[in-house]
């Protein structure tokens, strides 16, 4: 594996690869020492051009545990505010014989792109409303440990689809792992195209909240991104709120001990009340120890080399 663009990229066999060795990593978490030496040497450039908290932090003290050496480079502090293209930027990062290059874009495509001009692995953090791999795989990871087998279990991704990239992410690595996907938003946040889309990749589309709750093994509930919204794609928050969001009532619609996941961060009171996020059975905390676990696991095998 050279690179991390897509869930596209990994068979099943990858993804329960990555799985063990994400186990093993997540170990480490509670050790008194947090380090090994497998990536000593090696360089990972972290560059984001987008804010992020979770995964940009959880990226660098991956690279750190595996005891390489990491840079973080942002669009603020970069030369790309001063107009330099993204091509001379990493071309230019690459330049200083940087091993791993971790990128997160808003332009659709980006890290596609980026791996196409370097030489070092890329993993792809967030193109724009493209792809998010390991955020799908930190997912699943995380329901996996919860549930068993994902083979059969009946996942309900509720939210903004339309601009999401976790969920076109998702809905590709839950049904490689034999998981039933129903996708569920308003009209005007499902996205364009998905009949024949979740026809052939095989997914359910629902509009309907209440229905789809009761019959759901694991419930993922996904941010409402108005930064990225140029319209009004519902009357009000609290119209969102009652048509779509994960109330104290809907709550009560769960199975006893469904997992509540959210990618983060959360709008609580819009997608998501402070009695689903904070409830016994969210899973939001324990996906961001998960997360650190899958991009060491994933930083390991790009980089570490096939002597590892």
């Amino acid at each position: 594996m050279k690179h991390l663009l897509s869930i596209d990229d990994l068979g099943t066999d990858d993804i329960a690869q990555l799985f063990e060795t994400a186990a093993d990593m997540h170990d480490v978490q509670s050790r008194e020492v947090k380090k090994l030496p497998a990536l000593r040497g090696r360089t990972v450039v972290n560059m984001f051009f987008e804010d992020s908290t979770r995964t940009r932090s959880s990226f660098e003290i991956a690279g750190k545990w595996l005891s390489a050496d990491v840079i973080n480079v942002s669009a603020k502090g970069s030369s790309t505010s001063k107009g330099e293209s993204l091509r001379d930027t990493v071309l230019t990062v690459c330049a200083m014989g940087v091993d791993g290059l971790v990128i997160r874009h808003p332009a659709s495509g980006a890290a596609v792109q980026v791996s196409e001009w370097v030489d070092a692995s890329v993993v792809n953090a967030g193109d724009g409303m493209h792809e998010h791999p390991t955020q799908a795989l930190l997912d699943a990871y995380t329901l996996q440990r919860h549930l068993g087998s994902l083979e059969g279990r009946h996942v309900a991704i509720i939210g903004d689809l339309t601009h999401s990239r976790v969920f076109r992410s998702n809905v590709q690595c839950l049904t490689k792992l034999g998981a039933r996907v129903t996708v569920v938003a308003p009209p005007t946040l499902m996205p364009s195209g998905v009949a024949s889309w979740s026809a052939a990749a095989g997914f359910e589309t629902s509009y309907d909240v209440d229905a789809v709750l009761p019959e759901a093994d694991a419930v993922m509930m996904l941010r409402v991104q108005r930064e990225r919204m140029s319209g009004a794609y519902f009357p009000s928050p609290r119209e969102y709120t009652v048509g779509y969001g994960l109330t104290r009532n809907r709550l009560a619609l769960l199975k006893p001990d469904v997992p509540i996941c959210h990618p983060g961060p959360m709008n609580r009171g819009l997608e998501i009340a402070a009695d689903a996020a904070d409830a016994a059975q969210s899973v939001v905390l324990e996906q961001v120890s998960s997360g650190l676990a899958i991009r060491m696991a994933v930083l390991y095998h790009l980089l570490a080399g096939e002597e590892a």
